[in-house]
Order: C-alpha cells, then structure tokens, then sequence
C-alpha cells in the first residue's frame, strides 16, 4: 500500500489572517515535510458566540489572497460549510472518512494543547490526527513537552513539539490597530491589507 498523504491542518477563525499563522503553518510544513497544509477557517466556533464575526465571504477571500503564492498551502471550506457550530472532532472524523488516504496533521498552539482535554471529544481529536503543538518560548516550551506527555500516556495520541519563531500577534491586535487608524504594514500580507482598507472591515 502506498504511503498516505500528510495533510496539516490550521484552523482558527482568521478575522483577519496574518502573519503569524502563515508563519505557523510554513514551519509545520517543513519540520514535518507534510505534502500540503489546510487553512481551515471555523464557522461558528463555539468559543467565540459573544463576538460579531466577520462573514465567511470576507475572511475566505482574505485567507485566499495571503497563500496565492504558496503552492503547498489550501483553503479548506469544510468548516465553513457546515451548519451549526463547528467542532474539531466532528471535522476530523468527516476528513478521515472521505479520504483515507490521508494522515492528518492538527497545528495548534501550546495555549490549546493545555485547553485541548476541554475541548468536545478531544479523545476523538487525539485518535483521528497526530497534533502538532507550537511554544512560543523556552519556559512555555518546557511546560508543553510534559504536557505532550501527560497526553500521550492519557490518549494513547501521538503528539509533536512544533518549533516556531516567537511572534506576539493576535487578530484582535490587527482589528483593534486598525479600529484606531493605527498601521498594519507587515502585520499581514500586502494584499490582505488592501482588502481590509478596500472593505472597510474593522473599521
């Protein structure tokens, strides 16, 4: 049989997309020399019920402007698509079934790592994907590898530390700078930052 395609997946609601998690998602790619990554933006996260999200149509065209020319990064409306709230392990358990002949590989942050046993079925998230998960520093690095551990004995899961350069950005930073009139250059990638300007989104 042949070896099975390693697919990784960054999800998040990206409002907007910058350049820490295209940062993320490149340093996945190459330490795990994964065939491809999926940016994976959610539809209705159930964490984030009490904040207005911007649509679908705008944050999709943003995350399609900044990987155009990144020929192993893809835009994945699985999430988007689904009615209702989106869970990871409902996500995985559907990419499993359709395409098995995929191994799938979760990029998340050491703060979800630490959250992930929280999370809806995260037996089931544990069971259908290897995770990758990114520390941001030596002390945090230190902390995510017991953590990593606890994991693997407690699920049975294979677990990965992902190295990645430290980048205190959020996409509430982005919305927030540009709410103030405030310069986003370098934030995110040229293009996205025309179409927010373009759009007027967080304004």
């Amino acid at each position: 049989m042949a070896d099975k395609k390693k697919v990784g997946i960054l999800g998040g609601t990206f409002d907007p997309i910058h350049m820490a998690h295209l940062i993320l998602a490149e340093n996945a790619w190459q330490q795990f020399q994964l065939d491809t990554v999926l940016i994976m933006p959610s539809g209705v996260p159930p964490h984030k019920e009490n904040r207005e999200i911007t649509s679908a149509n705008h944050r999709i065209r943003m995350l399609q402007l900044a990987i155009d020319d990144n020929k192993h990064f893809k835009v994945s409306n699985v999430e988007i698509e689904r009615e209702g709230k989106t869970y990871t392990a409902d996500t995985l358990t559907e990419l499993n079934r359709c395409n098995p002949d995929c191994s799938y590989y979760f990029i998340i942050g050491a703060d979800s790592l630490f959250q992930i046993e929280n999370w809806y079925q995260p037996e089931t998230i544990m069971k259908q994907a290897v995770l990758l998960a990114a520390a941001r520093d030596q002390l945090e690095e230190a902390e995510t590898i017991k953590k990593i551990e606890y994991l693997k004995n407690q699920y049975h899961s294979e677990i990965y530390l992902l190295h990645t350069p430290n980048m205190s950005l959020s996409s509430s930073l982005i919305r927030e700078r540009v709410a103030k009139g405030e310069s986003i250059k370098y934030l995110v990638p040229k293009d996205v930052e025309k179409y927010i300007y373009q759009n007027k989104l967080y304004i």
